[in-house]
């Protein structure tokens, strides 16, 4: 166990000190998406009170989650693809699953100061009161997890251009064609069906019952498709590393 800990810290610290000049950038890139979407939803909405005000405000949050999964964790990955360092380090002698580990760790502490200034930034600009629910951390890693691991498997088994590509499609679907800023109710009965069964609607329950507990609760049916997409999404990761190795 002390191995397993031991290997997985030093692909963490080998993966930040690789990205040393991105990582800052990244950092503020995704703070400033967490903040204008807060600042843009709220010039579009007006001034929304009740329950508009604290869709808009729990789903920055759930936004900067998703988006370094799933979009900036490709990219870099892609990116590992194209230089080579990505072949190089599973020469390495250490098993597949702590390549994941390593990169998810990295991705999910890397989204949350994103989250952090999204909470506050929708308390601020909405003047909506939270009450954040003892479960939210856990609620929040596994969201993180979920996406990036998702994104991983994506870069992975895609060639770079085209992963780039997709990363680029998913950040309109998840900012505009996703229900987590506005409830579902709002798109046609055939795109809820399928909603139903995709991560994004599951992510955003969990996030807002989680920062608002006395208006949200989480319906045991997205538990269990966050569930189900955790799961799999970890398994296909590590099976398209082996794939790829």
């Amino acid at each position: 166990m002390t191995a397993i800990v031991s290997q997985t810290w030093l692909l963490v610290q080998w993966q930040a000190r690789r990205l040393t000049e991105a990582l800052p950038l990244l950092v503020v890139v995704q703070m400033l998406l967490s903040v204008s979407t807060i600042y843009g939803y709220g010039m579009l909405a007006g001034n929304p009170t009740g329950a508009d005000a604290l869709y808009l405000a729990t789903g920055a949050p759930t936004v900067a989650l998703i988006t370094v999964g799933l979009v900036m964790t490709p990219q870099i990955v892609a990116q590992a693809k194209t230089e080579g360092s990505l072949d190089w380090l599973r020469t390495l002698p250490v098993p597949r699953p702590l390549f994941l580990l390593s990169d998810l760790l990295l991705w999910t502490v890397l989204a949350l100061p994103g989250v952090v200034l999204g909470v506050f930034a929708g308390v601020w600009r909405f003047d909506v009161h939270l009450a954040v629910a003892p479960w939210l951390v856990p609620a929040a890693m596994a969201i993180s997890l979920t996406a990036a691991a998702v994104g991983y498997s994506l870069a992975t088994l895609l060639k770079p251009a085209l992963a780039n590509l997709l990363t680029q499609v998913l950040v309109f679907v998840i900012l505009l064609f996703s229900p987590i800023s506005y409830p579902v109710e709002r798109m046609p009965q055939a795109v809820q069906a399928v909603q139903a069964f995709l991560p994004f609607q599951p992510m955003a329950e969990v996030m807002r019952a989680g920062l608002a507990s006395q208006d949200f609760t989480v319906p045991p049916q997205s538990v269990a498709v966050l569930v189900v997409w955790c799961g799999l999404s970890l398994v296909g990761a590590t099976l398209a590393l082996r794939k790829q190795a």
